[in-house]
């Protein structure tokens, strides 16, 4: 069967010539399936893994039907969860338009907010933005959002997971009803389901996989590791002796572990590793991945900030130096890996605490990951780092259960078995703002009148 060309979209010549110049000629199935559910008109919800093309499948049918707005507020909103798909989502859409009349504006927290309200002086056609700054400059009437015909809300699910519920909501409310949506997510969450419940009107689903597959172009094994410092030693004897590793993207669960193995990996391989995170300056993460999608670096390490939409080619492996605590976030991360139809690999390091958070993505993904074997050269460190210590939080004396044996310890427990620890008798209603304040006021007058 002969495959479809983006020239059977009926595009308009002056965007199938930008495709072309972008060596872009066949759509992915996700792009094929959304082009006649988006041009009906009707709100669609679209189910694909990342790295399919979520990107061009929303914008090519949007772009086919343009038409230039004079009043100069936008017509078309697309909301993203992260400042990074600001820049890139921007960027494909300036491309995508050079040759037809679209002013095209990316907004983000993070920078001067009236440095970006100037931008809006010669008009808008098609915004981008983070759910945040989007909400501030139409609270500020920089923008407005009433002649909003097309809301685009890609990676829904990360907007919810990020905790951007209010910002949408309070989107929503600006805008006018008669409008379309076009929604896209990585994920089904019960969070996404309730929101398509209330807001949205009986979208067309377009569902290209199921939630949680992963890319089969992508090669999954882990090793079990006994400790931060070790995953450090193992990821040495990695680098060194896997010839192929040449552009690796290393995700660990916060900021600070992930400056913790920067600093170290660094030392060990100078100026060949940057990292980045959402305390890094804007500019710094710009220039950092540019670095590495040109390949001045050998790698990047970085934090869940990475995970989701952006598009840097040719990532030869993706590491989880710490195992995610969200199971659909290991799928996003490899995810980074084996785009465009190419192999990638992905590799996981877990510890024993870890080893109930595989079993979950395993089940997510119904499919087993491939352990190996720890190798022989790689030296194990048993000192543990901070988080890896021990805490014994006492919370609750009442809550703490103590080991058979009598003794003090014993004694204490029996006392406190009889304690009042409060219940709802014991317990005064919470007194409203200011009520403190008010009453001491009014002993303080009934005092001076005595």
């Amino acid at each position: 069967m002969e495959r479809l060309t983006f020239a059977d979209f009926d595009l308009p010549v002056r965007i199938l010539d930008v495709l072309a110049d972008l060596e872009l000629f066949e759509p992915t199935p996700i792009q094929e399936k959304s082009l006649k559910p988006i041009l009906s008109g009707r709100d669609v919800m679209g189910i694909a893994q990342t790295g399919t093309g979520k990107t061009l499948a929303y914008l090519l049918p949007v772009l086919k039907t343009w038409k230039y707005n004079k009043a100069g507020n936008p017509t078309v909103l697309i909301l993203v969860p992260t400042r990074e798909l600001v820049v890139q989502v921007t960027e494909i859409i300036e491309k995508l338009t050079e040759n037809i009349t679209a002013r095209v504006i990316g907004i983000y927290g993070g920078k001067n907010i009236n440095t970006q309200k100037l931008l809006f002086n010669d008009g808008c056609d098609i915004l981008i933005g983070t759910p945040g700054r989007v909400m501030d400059l139409s609270i500020d009437n920089a923008i407005s959002l009433k002649e909003v015909q097309k809301l685009i809300i890609d990676e829904f699910d990360e907007m919810l997971n990020l905790g951007f519920r209010p910002q949408l909501t309070h989107i929503f409310e600006m805008m006018k009803e008669k409008r379309q949506n076009i929604l896209f997510s990585a994920t089904m969450t019960e969070a996404v389901d309730g929101m398509l419940e209330e807001y949205f009107a009986s979208p067309i689903e377009i569902s290209l996989a199921k939630s949680g597959t992963p890319l089969e172009k992508i090669e999954q094994t882990a090793y079990k590791v006994e400790n931060f410092n070790t995953k450090i030693n193992l990821l040495e004897y990695l680098l060194k002796n896997e010839t192929d590793m040449s552009k690796v993207l290393i995700f660990n669960n916060n900021k600070k572990h992930a400056d913790l193995l920067f600093t170290k990996i660094d030392e060990l391989f100078p100026e060949q590793f940057d990292v980045i995170h959402s305390n890094k300056s804007q500019n710094y993460r710009l220039k950092a991945m540019k670095s590495f999608e040109n390949e001045e670096i050998r790698g990047l390490i970085t934090t869940d900030v990475m995970a989701r939409g952006l598009d840097i080619s040719n990532i030869t492996h993706v590491i989880n130096f710490e195992t995610p605590d969200i199971p659909e976030q290991y799928i996003h991360r490899i995810g980074r890996t084996g785009r465009a139809d190419k192999d990638g690999k992905a590799v996981t390091f877990v510890t024993k605490k870890e080893e109930t958070l595989i079993l979950d993505i395993e089940l997510l993904m119904d499919k087993d990951l491939k352990f190996l074997d720890f190798p022989e050269d790689v030296k194990i460190n048993p000192k543990k780092i901070a988080a890896e210590e021990e805490h014994i939080a006492m919370k609750n004396p009442a809550q703490v259960k103590l080991t058979e044996g009598g003794g003090a310890f014993h004694d204490k427990k029996d006392k406190n078995k009889k304690e009042n620890w409060g219940g709802p008798s014991k317990r005064k209603e919470p007194k409203k703002f200011g009520a403190n304040r008010a009453q001491q006021k009014a002993k303080s007058k009934a005092k001076r009148k005595k």
